[in-house]
């Protein structure tokens, strides 16, 4: 089989494609024939060596990547409700970009009906994301308004759908004009594009009692914004700190890290319980050990997806090779929707 190695932090020149040979399935595990892998921007930030539950977990060399696409081709001894050649997703905790993966039984779950193999393979971890953000930690309810950064992302788009289908009125924020009919098909009331207009002028404005959640992977350059922006009682969840890291040329700026640091909001306690205010934050790749979660969360996922309230991201498809290429697209903010690789169909099967 073929697999993407880092084997040091880095840039695009660390994402090496090697020759591995398969792995068997344990008593409890399936090994898939990988058809198409969802990237990422936690990917990115693995291969620069910022990720931190890749250092607690996996360490150098690691390979990328938390959700495939594609077909069973090894059963364990004990897993009996699977058949080979069976069509199925899959996450995991590192380890996607290859040409076969082995996970455990508990982390395979059937194709979404009418969802292309592409469509699929960028489904699991943007929805489980938004699920976790919303369904486990904000709650929203109906008429509540809920405002999501990055809106026109794989994790922004999942968050504005189902945002929807709890009820809430969406605000949607993006960076370019390309991406606001995007954010708009998805549901959103109102979408605004800050390279058009002043962000924090127009939710004044338009917004002046606030938002009962908001949903921000910014970091240092929104959070502070965000949280002064929620209502009495508003959810702020925070999910990422993508504005800390590079938009071109595939290494921080250290430099840059250290000034946000600084900056990054410190959220006194005190005054949020003064002021009716929460800030909420989660990494999704250290709840793997939660299975219940996993499944419970996935079983929703699929079930709005095969009613068609949750509709496939728009997908770019990279070739494995082209890795790199891919990462550099997702690092410069102007993607819309999920990116996917594809292993040639003859990796590891000569």
């Amino acid at each position: 089989m073929k697999k993407v190695l880092i084997s040091r932090a880095g840039g695009y020149e660390e994402l090496q494609l090697v020759e591995r040979p398969t792995v068997e399935p344990g008593r409890d595990e399936v090994r898939i024939r990988v058809e198409a892998i969802g990237v990422n921007y936690a990917d990115c930030v693995v291969r620069m060596g910022l990720y931190e539950s890749a250092r607690t977990y996996v360490g150098w060399p690691i390979t990328p990547g938390f959700e495939v696409a594609g077909t069973i081709e090894a059963l364990g001894e004990d897993v009996e409700d699977l058949e080979l050649d069976q069509a199925v997703l899959a996450v995991t905790r590192f380890g996607g970009y290859s040409s076969e993966l082995v996970v455990h039984r508990a982390q395979i779950f059937d194709r979404p009906r009418g969802w292309s193999v592409a469509e699929a393979a960028g489904l699991p971890s943007v929805a489980l994301t938004a699920w976790y953000a919303l369904s486990k930690l904000a709650h929203p309810e109906a008429g509540e308004r809920v405002l999501v950064h990055s809106a026109a992302g794989g994790v922004g788009g999942s968050l504005v759908q189902q945002a929807r289908i709890a009820g809430a009125r969406v605000v949607g924020v993006v960076g370019a004009a390309h991406k606001l009919e995007t954010v708009r098909q998805l549901g959103a009331e109102r979408v605004i594009d800050k390279s058009l207009e002043d962000l924090e002028s127009a939710l004044a404005r338009e917004y002046p009692g606030g938002f009962d959640v908001i949903c921000d992977a910014n970091g240092a350059s929104t959070l502070q914004q965000s949280y002064d922006h929620l209502a009495p009682g508003g959810r702020l969840v925070v999910y990422g700190f993508h504005s800390m890291l590079p938009r071109e040329g595939g290494r921080p700026s250290w430099l840059k890290l250290g000034w946000d640091y600084l900056r990054t909001p410190r959220f006194n306690p005190l005054r949020m319980t003064s002021e009716n205010r929460s800030v909420l934050a989660f990494n999704l790749s250290f709840l793997f050990h939660r299975h219940d979660v996993l499944g419970r969360a996935m079983a929703e996922i699929l079930r709005w997806a095969e009613e068609g309230s949750l509709t496939p991201a728009p997908v770019r498809e990279y070739p494995l090779s082209r890795v790199a290429d891919a990462h550099r697209d997702l690092e410069s903010g102007q993607t819309v929707g999920k990116l996917v690789l594809r292993p040639d169909p003859d990796d590891g099967h000569a």
